[in-house]
């Protein structure tokens, strides 16, 4: 399983209750893809950098974790069809290549 980091965009508009709620929803759908090590970061509010969906805030949330390539693919697919989720992203951090080039040095 390789390690993963999602960044999503909530809408400023829901409540702590629902926000809380959609935070526990990801981290239980990707525990029912297998994944494991699940580390979220509720980042709060803030503004954004430019106007989405007639939005110029919003709530972000960061989730670290180790999973298949597949879990991601279905998490993103979820994120894309809610209504609740602005914006997101996953990328593969290179950790391990970062360590080993700044051992070359």
């Amino acid at each position: 399983m390789a390690q993963y980091e999602t960044m999503y965009i909530l809408r400023p508009d829901l409540g702590d209750e629902l926000v809380d709620q959609a935070i526990e929803k990801y981290q239980g759908f990707l525990r029912d893809q297998g994944a494991e090590e699940i580390e979220t970061q509720h980042r709060g509010k803030r503004r954004l950098a430019y106007e989405i969906n007639r939005h110029r805030e919003g709530v972000y949330v960061q989730m670290n974790y180790a999973a298949p390539g597949t879990a991601v693919a279905a998490l993103e697919k979820s994120m894309r069809l809610s209504d609740e989720v602005i914006r997101y992203l996953t990328i593969k951090p290179e950790v391990a290549t970062a360590a080993a080039s700044a051992d070359d040095e």
